[in-house]
C-alpha cells in the first residue's frame, strides 16, 4: 500500500482546512520544504501537494514551492489546485511535478482534461473526484456540481483514467475515520482502478482498515500534523508491508 502525505499550501505555508472551509485554516509550518524533507527522511516516496491558493484563484499560484520541493528532495510529487489551462499544466510539469491531479477542470472543461489524458498519459494525469453526499464538488470544494460520483468516475474510466484520488469532504480534516463503505463500493464497481483514498484518517489503524479492503494508496494530512499518526509508524508500515 502506498502512503502519501499531503501538504496543502496557502500563502506558501503548510496549512490544513476542515471540510475544505478556507475560514477554518490552521498553519502548521511556515516552510513546506522542511515538512517535505521530514517525510522523505521517514522513507516516504510520494507527496500530494495541493495549491489551495490556486484552487481559489483558478490558476496555478504556488509553483515556486513545488519547484523547491522537487529540486531539494527525491519525492515524487503529484500536484493539484488551480490547473485550468495548458500554461498551468506546463508550469506544473516544468516545476518538477511528476503527476497532476485535475478535479474542477474535469467537470467544467472536460475537453481540455481529456486532451491532457491523451497527450500525457494516465500515468501522469490523475482524476480528482472530491465528493460531498455522493456528489462531485469543485473549485476548492466551494461549490457542488450536479454530478454523481460513481457516474463521474465511470465516464472518465472510458476516457483512459486509471488513477483516482477520492476525497469524502464530509470527513476531511475531521479525524473521524475514512469512508470505508464508499471506498469498498468504488473498488467493487471499478476493478483495477488505482484508488487513492483521502479524508478522515485519524490513526494508523485507519490505514490498516483501508488496506484490508484492498485500497492501493492513501493520503494522510491532518492526522500527521496533529500527531495522531507518527512518521515512525509510517516508516514501520512501509517496512513491514
Amino acid at each position: 500500500m502506498e502512503i502519501i502525505p499531503a501538504i496543502d499550501l496557502i500563502d506558501g505555508k503548510c496549512v490544513r482546512l476542515t471540510q475544505g472551509d478556507y475560514s477554518q485554516k490552521k498553519v502548521y509550518n511556515q516552510n513546506p520544504l522542511e515538512v517535505a524533507k521530514s517525510f522523505e527522511a521517514a522513507g516516504i516516496r510520494r507527496l500530494h501537494l495541493v495549491d489551495l491558493d490556486g484552487a481559489k484563484a483558478q490558476h496555478i499560484v504556488n509553483h515556486r514551492v513545488l519547484r523547491d520541493i522537487t529540486t531539494h528532495t527525491s519525492l515524487v510529487v503529484d500536484f493539484g489546485g488551480g490547473l485550468k489551462t495548458d500554461d498551468d499544466l506546463r508550469i506544473a510539469f516544468d516545476s518538477g511535478a511528476s503527476m497532476i491531479t485535475g478535479g474542477s477542470i474535469a467537470v467544467k472543461n472536460p475537453e481540455t482534461f481529456i486532451r491532457w489524458i491523451e497527450e500525457y498519459g494516465s500515468d501522469r494525469i490523475i482524476l480528482g473526484a472530491d465528493a460531498k453526499d455522493g456528489m462531485i464538488a469543485v473549485n476548492g470544494w466551494t461549490e457542488t456540481a450536479s454530478i454523481d460520483l460513481m457516474a463521474f468516475i465511470a465516464d472518465y474510466r472510458t476516457k483512459g483514467i486509471t488513477q483516482v484520488i477520492c476525497t469524502d469532504i464530509g470527513r476531511d480534516g475531521m479525524l473521524q475515520g475514512p469512508a470505508i463503505d464508499l471506498y469498498r463500493s468504488l473498488l467493487r464497481q471499478f476493478p483495477g482502478l488505482y484508488l487513492v483514498a483521502s479524508g478522515g484518517l485519524s490513526c494508523i489503524e485507519d490505514i490498516f482498515a483501508l488496506r484490508e479492503i484492498g485500497v492501493p494508496a492513501v493520503i494522510t494530512g491532518k492526522a500527521i500534523y496533529e500527531g495522531k499518526i507518527k512518521l515512525e509508524e509510517l516508516r514501520n508500515f512501509e517496512n513491514n508491508f
